[in-house]
């Protein structure tokens, strides 16, 4: 048998097609991962990557190796997960979408540990796929409008779009015809911005393409508190900005998106205690009823 470590390695370099990616997954260094990996190629005998200056290609033994890999190391997880009368985790895994959590859990989280002090939380805001069970999270909480076929997935709470600024601005935005000359701020890597809240509040904004571009909703938003512009807020993530009075709402009513935020989960970790803790706490600060039982193939 092949040490597991360097499987482990294989798989996660196989996926990113990087040493460096690999290495900040596993909290490891590239360098790490690369004599792992060239063990495992010395064991097996073969090459399993074809190495260049700009780039990492799987060899043919690589490619068909790497499938299989990453089914064993699927399966020892589950197998593990399931052992009946395992001890608990130490603490709870979460993978959480960054804005989500900068701006909606990480202020609620101590209500959550005073009601379990006894669970301890890892959270991890990077932008990644969770591959259930893995990489090692319990728990993930991802925006989007699904489609995570196999994996236990719970709409939390639907998106709201509001446009957003900050107090001192707030007066001059009585109608959408006010937008004229303001500076709008857009987030390019949301499915949902300026466009889907016109489009649904049945109105044309003046210069919808001009304006400040921004790759995360937290950076227009403060953006937007500190006068730069005019940003679409979204509830929940913009709840104790606008409680807080940094932001305030303009342009009427939030008008409901596509979009939303959902608790996925791989059926093998539902039974867990501190996972069903979380899950209940999260559903009472979001004031939503217990989700109908599905395995969702959105």
């Amino acid at each position: 048998m092949p040490p597991l470590n360097a499987l482990r390695l294989f798989e996660a370099a196989g996926r990113h097609l990087s040493f460096k990616l690999a290495a900040e997954e596993l909290h490891l260094t590239p360098s790490a991962v690369s004599h792992g990996i060239q063990g495992l190629e010395d064991w097996l005998g073969v090459p399993l990557f074809a190495r260049s200056h700009r780039q990492l290609a799987l060899t043919p033994a690589g490619t068909a190796y790497l499938p299989r890999v990453r089914d064993i190391l699927a399966q020892i997880a589950a197998a593990t997960e399931a052992v009946p009368g395992r001890r608990p985790a130490e603490r709870l895994h979460l993978s959480v979408a960054p804005t989500f959590g900068l701006r909606w859990l990480i202020p609620r989280l101590a209500r959550f540990r005073t009601r379990h002090p006894g669970i301890e939380v890892s959270l991890d805001t990077a932008h990644r796929s969770v591959e259930f069970p893995r990489d090692g999270v319990d728990l993930a909480i991802r925006m989007g409008t699904g489609g995570w076929g196999g994996i236990r997935a719970d709409l939390l709470v639907r998106e709201q779009l509001v446009p957003v600024c900050a107090p001192g601005q707030a007066a001059a935005l009585r109608t959408p015809a006010d937008l004229a000359g303001q500076t709008l701020l857009h987030v390019t890597d949301v499915a949902e911005d300026w466009g889907a809240w016109a489009a649904r509040r049945g109105v044309a904004v003046p210069d919808l393409d001009r304006g400040l571009r921004f790759d995360g909703i937290h950076l227009a938003l403060e953006a937007a508190a500190r006068g730069l512009g005019i940003a679409m807020g979204r509830l929940p993530v913009v709840q104790d900005d606008l409680a807080e009075g940094r932001l305030v709402a303009v342009l009427g009513p939030p008008v409901e998106a596509r979009t939303g935020y959902w608790l996925l989960a791989h059926g093998s970790s539902l039974s867990r205690p501190d996972v069903a803790a979380f899950r209940a706490w999260l559903r009472d600060e979001l004031d939503v009823p217990q989700p109908p039982e599905m395995a969702a193939t959105l």
